[in-house]
Protein backbone atom coordinates (compact mmCIF):
# COMPACT_ATOMS: atom_id res chain seq x y z
CA UNK A 1 0.00 0.00 0.00
CA UNK A 2 1.22 3.49 -0.87
CA UNK A 3 1.25 6.12 1.85
CA UNK A 4 -0.99 8.25 -0.34
CA UNK A 5 -3.60 5.46 -0.29
CA UNK A 6 -3.95 5.48 3.50
CA UNK A 7 -7.18 7.25 4.39
CA UNK A 8 -10.27 6.95 6.53
CA UNK A 9 -13.74 8.44 6.62
CA UNK A 10 -14.94 10.30 9.71
CA UNK A 11 -18.54 9.43 10.48
CA UNK A 12 -19.13 9.34 14.25
CA UNK A 13 -20.81 12.65 15.01
CA UNK A 14 -20.89 16.37 14.35
CA UNK A 15 -20.22 19.46 16.44
CA UNK A 16 -22.67 22.35 16.59
CA UNK A 17 -22.25 25.85 17.98
CA UNK A 18 -25.01 25.28 20.51
CA UNK A 19 -23.13 22.24 21.87
CA UNK A 20 -20.15 24.34 22.97
CA UNK A 21 -19.40 25.68 26.43
CA UNK A 22 -18.76 29.43 26.63
CA UNK A 23 -15.29 28.79 28.10
CA UNK A 24 -12.78 26.63 26.17
CA UNK A 25 -11.30 25.10 29.34
CA UNK A 26 -14.74 23.79 30.30
CA UNK A 27 -15.26 22.51 26.76
CA UNK A 28 -11.88 20.77 26.91
CA UNK A 29 -12.73 19.23 30.26
CA UNK A 30 -15.97 17.92 28.77
CA UNK A 31 -14.18 16.26 25.85
CA UNK A 32 -11.43 14.98 28.12
CA UNK A 33 -13.96 13.30 30.39
CA UNK A 34 -15.59 11.66 27.37
CA UNK A 35 -12.19 10.42 26.19
CA UNK A 36 -11.50 8.87 29.59
CA UNK A 37 -14.93 7.25 29.69
CA UNK A 38 -14.36 5.71 26.27
CA UNK A 39 -11.04 4.17 27.32
CA UNK A 40 -11.85 3.08 30.86
CA UNK A 41 -15.59 2.98 31.30
CA UNK A 42 -15.33 5.21 34.38
CA UNK A 43 -18.18 7.46 35.39
CA UNK A 44 -18.16 11.14 34.49
CA UNK A 45 -17.58 11.95 38.15
CA UNK A 46 -14.45 9.82 38.31
CA UNK A 47 -13.25 11.16 34.97
CA UNK A 48 -13.59 14.72 36.22
CA UNK A 49 -11.52 13.87 39.27
CA UNK A 50 -8.84 12.13 37.21
CA UNK A 51 -7.31 15.21 35.62
CA UNK A 52 -4.89 16.84 37.98
CA UNK A 53 -3.77 13.48 39.33
CA UNK A 54 -1.90 10.71 37.60
CA UNK A 55 -3.70 9.74 34.39
CA UNK A 56 -2.52 6.69 32.45
CA UNK A 57 -5.49 5.53 30.41
CA UNK A 58 -3.94 4.69 27.05
CA UNK A 59 -2.18 8.06 27.15
CA UNK A 60 -5.45 9.96 26.94
CA UNK A 61 -3.50 12.96 28.28
CA UNK A 62 -0.76 12.76 25.64
CA UNK A 63 -0.26 15.94 23.65
CA UNK A 64 2.12 17.33 21.08
CA UNK A 65 4.01 20.31 22.48
CA UNK A 66 5.46 22.67 19.87
CA UNK A 67 8.03 25.27 20.88
CA UNK A 68 10.46 27.56 19.07
CA UNK A 69 13.82 29.02 19.98
CA UNK A 70 14.69 32.72 20.00
CA UNK A 71 15.30 32.58 16.23
CA UNK A 72 11.90 31.04 15.55
CA UNK A 73 13.20 27.55 14.71
CA UNK A 74 10.52 25.08 15.83
CA UNK A 75 10.63 21.71 17.53
CA UNK A 76 7.93 19.39 18.84
CA UNK A 77 7.52 16.29 20.99
CA UNK A 78 4.87 14.32 22.86
CA UNK A 79 4.45 15.19 26.54
CA UNK A 80 1.75 14.44 29.10
CA UNK A 81 -0.84 16.87 30.37
CA UNK A 82 -0.77 16.74 34.15
CA UNK A 83 -3.47 19.21 35.10
CA UNK A 84 -5.83 22.02 34.17
CA UNK A 85 -6.40 25.01 36.39
CA UNK A 86 -8.03 28.39 35.98
CA UNK A 87 -4.95 29.65 34.13
CA UNK A 88 -4.50 26.83 31.65
CA UNK A 89 -2.77 23.55 30.81
CA UNK A 90 -0.05 22.15 33.09
CA UNK A 91 2.91 19.91 32.22
CA UNK A 92 6.26 19.13 33.85
CA UNK A 93 9.80 18.80 32.54
CA UNK A 94 13.49 19.40 33.08
CA UNK A 95 13.96 23.17 32.77
CA UNK A 96 17.39 22.59 31.19
CA UNK A 97 15.99 20.38 28.42
CA UNK A 98 15.60 21.66 24.87
CA UNK A 99 11.95 22.53 25.41
CA UNK A 100 12.78 24.15 28.73
CA UNK A 101 15.48 26.32 27.17
CA UNK A 102 13.27 27.24 24.23
CA UNK A 103 10.41 28.23 26.51
CA UNK A 104 12.84 30.41 28.46
CA UNK A 105 13.93 32.14 25.25
CA UNK A 106 10.50 32.27 23.62
CA UNK A 107 7.65 31.78 26.15
CA UNK A 108 4.98 30.86 23.63
CA UNK A 109 3.89 27.36 22.61
CA UNK A 110 1.18 25.24 21.03
CA UNK A 111 -0.45 21.97 22.10
CA UNK A 112 -2.34 19.40 20.05
CA UNK A 113 -4.46 16.58 21.47
CA UNK A 114 -5.70 13.83 19.12
CA UNK A 115 -8.28 11.28 20.21
CA UNK A 116 -8.55 9.06 17.15
CA UNK A 117 -11.32 6.82 18.49
CA UNK A 118 -13.58 9.86 18.82
CA UNK A 119 -12.35 11.53 15.63
CA UNK A 120 -11.43 14.64 17.61
CA UNK A 121 -8.52 16.95 18.08
CA UNK A 122 -7.94 20.08 20.12
CA UNK A 123 -5.32 22.70 19.21
CA UNK A 124 -4.19 25.22 21.82
CA UNK A 125 -1.82 28.19 21.59
CA UNK A 126 -0.73 30.78 24.11
CA UNK A 127 1.83 32.14 26.52
CA UNK A 128 3.77 29.81 28.83
CA UNK A 129 4.86 30.58 32.40
CA UNK A 130 6.51 28.45 35.07
CA UNK A 131 4.18 26.77 37.52
CA UNK A 132 4.41 27.85 41.20
CA UNK A 133 7.25 26.09 42.99
CA UNK A 134 4.83 24.62 45.53
CA UNK A 135 2.80 22.98 42.75
CA UNK A 136 5.93 21.49 41.20
CA UNK A 137 7.11 20.09 44.52
CA UNK A 138 3.68 18.66 45.28
CA UNK A 139 3.48 16.90 41.92
CA UNK A 140 7.07 15.64 42.13
CA UNK A 141 6.31 14.11 45.51
CA UNK A 142 3.38 12.19 43.96
CA UNK A 143 5.58 10.53 41.31
CA UNK A 144 6.91 6.96 41.65
CA UNK A 145 10.39 6.93 43.19
CA UNK A 146 11.92 5.58 39.98
CA UNK A 147 10.64 8.61 38.09
CA UNK A 148 11.90 10.91 40.82
CA UNK A 149 15.38 9.43 40.65
CA UNK A 150 15.38 9.54 36.84
CA UNK A 151 14.75 13.30 37.01
CA UNK A 152 18.08 13.59 38.88
CA UNK A 153 19.92 11.01 36.74
CA UNK A 154 19.09 12.44 33.31
CA UNK A 155 20.55 15.69 32.01
CA UNK A 156 17.72 15.79 29.53
CA UNK A 157 18.57 16.62 25.90
CA UNK A 158 22.34 16.44 26.50
CA UNK A 159 24.56 13.97 24.65
CA UNK A 160 25.27 10.76 26.58
CA UNK A 161 27.86 8.18 25.52
CA UNK A 162 25.70 5.11 26.19
CA UNK A 163 22.84 3.80 28.32
CA UNK A 164 25.23 2.39 30.90
CA UNK A 165 26.02 5.95 32.02
CA UNK A 166 22.37 6.59 32.82
CA UNK A 167 21.92 3.25 34.58
CA UNK A 168 25.06 3.87 36.65
CA UNK A 169 23.79 7.29 37.72
CA UNK A 170 20.43 5.77 38.65
CA UNK A 171 22.07 3.05 40.73
CA UNK A 172 24.16 5.63 42.61
CA UNK A 173 21.02 7.67 43.31
CA UNK A 174 19.15 4.61 44.56
CA UNK A 175 21.92 4.12 47.12
CA UNK A 176 22.10 7.81 47.99
CA UNK A 177 18.37 8.16 48.64
CA UNK A 178 17.74 4.69 50.05
CA UNK A 179 15.08 5.06 52.73
CA UNK A 180 14.96 8.83 52.26
CA UNK A 181 12.60 11.22 50.52
CA UNK A 182 13.81 12.31 47.09
CA UNK A 183 13.82 16.12 46.88
CA UNK A 184 12.62 18.01 43.83
CA UNK A 185 15.58 18.84 41.57
CA UNK A 186 16.18 22.60 41.24
CA UNK A 187 16.20 22.19 37.45
CA UNK A 188 12.83 20.41 37.30
CA UNK A 189 9.27 21.72 37.49
CA UNK A 190 6.06 22.67 35.79
CA UNK A 191 4.90 25.00 33.05
CA UNK A 192 1.43 26.41 32.51
CA UNK A 193 0.27 27.24 28.99
CA UNK A 194 -2.22 30.11 29.28
CA UNK A 195 -4.42 29.79 26.17
CA UNK A 196 -5.24 32.71 23.90
CA UNK A 197 -6.59 30.47 21.14
CA UNK A 198 -8.25 27.06 21.36
CA UNK A 199 -9.69 25.11 18.42
CA UNK A 200 -11.97 22.08 18.63
CA UNK A 201 -12.05 19.76 15.60
CA UNK A 202 -14.60 17.03 15.01
CA UNK A 203 -14.09 14.77 12.00
CA UNK A 204 -16.92 14.68 9.46
CA UNK A 205 -17.55 12.84 6.15
CA UNK A 206 -15.90 14.03 2.94
CA UNK A 207 -13.34 16.05 4.92
CA UNK A 208 -15.98 18.71 5.71
CA UNK A 209 -14.95 18.67 9.34
CA UNK A 210 -16.48 20.82 12.08
CA UNK A 211 -14.01 23.36 13.46
CA UNK A 212 -14.67 25.98 16.12
CA UNK A 213 -12.12 28.48 17.35
CA UNK A 214 -12.15 30.27 20.69
CA UNK A 215 -10.20 33.53 20.53
CA UNK A 216 -9.42 35.45 23.73
CA UNK A 217 -10.94 38.94 23.73
CA UNK A 218 -8.81 41.88 24.85
CA UNK A 219 -11.42 42.92 27.41
CA UNK A 220 -12.00 39.36 28.66
CA UNK A 221 -14.19 36.51 27.57
CA UNK A 222 -13.99 34.45 24.39
CA UNK A 223 -15.06 34.93 20.79
CA UNK A 224 -16.26 31.70 19.19
CA UNK A 225 -16.18 31.27 15.41
CA UNK A 226 -16.75 28.37 13.02
CA UNK A 227 -13.83 27.79 10.65
CA UNK A 228 -13.87 26.23 7.21
CA UNK A 229 -12.23 22.80 7.23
Amino acid sequence: MQISDIRREYTLKGLRRRDLETDPLRQFQKWFEEAIELRSGTSAKKAKAALGTTVSLNDVNAMTLATADKNGKPSSRIVLLKGINTRGFVFYTNYNSRKGRELSENPHAALTFFWAEQERQVCVAGKVVKAPLGDSKSYFKSRPQGSQLAAWASNQSEVVSDRAVLESRLKDLEIRFSGAEVPTPPHWGGFVLIPSRVEFWQGRPNRLHDRFRYQKRVNGGWKIERLAP
